[in-house]
């Protein structure tokens, strides 16, 4: 027995000894660079010679013709999340909201506003009502929405019938509401996000806010004073050389990725509606395809395009919007 296991001890060492050799002799095995995916590259123009947009809508109008100089599926209907917003700040401003006045964050706000991105508005935190504004339409908090609607004698549900009415006042036929904060509904066109972006930059206040790259918002307190920095997450407004109105992204599930500005172009005030993107970027890359090919020739070139909203070259400048839609 003693012999027997004295041999299957030898076997053992001898294995490991030859594994050690084995170990010793051979080469060492390169490990293998992990290879990053190249990404891929998109040109800027299609075959067709127009803005190779990869949104699922765009729009490109002339504000003060009401021309459109570029459009893809521009009637789409499609979720339109936080840049329904907009229309929560005209409805406010319509309703002649005190701008000093103070309003409370509360238990409402918590509620509709969950599912979004983080808030900065404390419960039983008090602020300006210009500064809830601020807090809406640079950062898009969604408790700012319906502490709006209460500064202005609104349950959430009545801001949100408000909101559709606004939108039939402004003829957006395709425009509808069912949350005040865009969270959970809320739909619309590019053409129709185009005209509500438009009615918002001709209010002084409105625009100035949606203008503003950074603010600081502070609470109204007897006691410990807290300040809120936001940064505004249209980053169209943080490039430099061109004259930026003032715009607001906004995104969710459903949604995709989408963005409406307004810029100073060539002597032009542009709005621009990009909704279903499917990146964070998309909506940016898509404005700056539709900027360069009417910047870089004239507005547009080659010929043919996409459907009746699309004007290509001198045909943009002289194209009526059809508002019977």
């Amino acid at each position: 027995m003693a012999r027997r296991h004295a041999v299957i001890l030898a076997v053992c060492v001898a294995s490991i000894l030859a594994l050690a050799a084995d170990s010793v002799d051979a080469k060492p095995r390169k490990r293998r660079a992990r290879r990053s995916r190249p990404q891929p590259v998109v040109p800027a123009l299609t075959i067709e010679g127009l803005p190779n947009v990869r949104s699922g809508s765009a729009l490109a109008l002339d504000i003060d013709t009401n021309t459109i100089v570029y459009g893809k599926n521009p009637d789409t209907v499609r979720a339109i999340a936080s840049t329904g917003k907009i229309f929560v700040a005209l409805v406010a401003r319509r309703r002649g909201i005190d701008l000093e006045g103070v309003t409370e964050i509360t238990m409402d706000d918590v509620h509709f506003a969950r599912g979004g991105s983080r808030t900065h508005l404390d419960l039983r935190q008090r602020f300006r009502n210009h500064d809830l504004l601020r807090a809406m339409l640079i950062a898009s908090d969604n408790r700012a929405v319906t502490a709006l609607g209460r500064a202005v004698g609104l349950t959430p549900e009545q801001l949100v019938r408000e909101m559709n009415a606004l939108a039939l006042d402004l003829g957006l036929k395709r425009t509808t509401f069912v949350d005040p904060t865009g969270l959970n509904g809320n739909w619309s066109t590019a053409r129709e996000m185009g005209r509500a972006l438009a009615a918002t930059l001709r209010d002084p206040v409105l625009a100035e806010i949606l203008a503003t790259r950074h603010a600081s918002v502070s609470t109204v307190s007897e006691r410990r004073v807290r300040t809120i920095h936001y940064a505004n997450t249209n980053r169209v407004l943080h490039r430099n050389g061109m004259r930026v109105l003032g715009g607001k992204t906004g995104y969710t599930r459903p949604a995709g990725y989408c963005l409406v500005t307004g810029v100073e172009l060539n002597g032009r005030r542009l709005a621009f509606v990009f909704l279903g993107g499917d990146g964070e970027l998309t909506r940016f890359a898509d404005f700056n395809r539709v900027v360069g090919w009417m910047g870089g020739s004239g507005g547009g070139g080659g010929g043919g395009g996409s459907g009746p909203d699309v004007a290509v070259g001198a045909a943009a400048m002289q194209m009526k919007a059809a508002d019977s839609r």
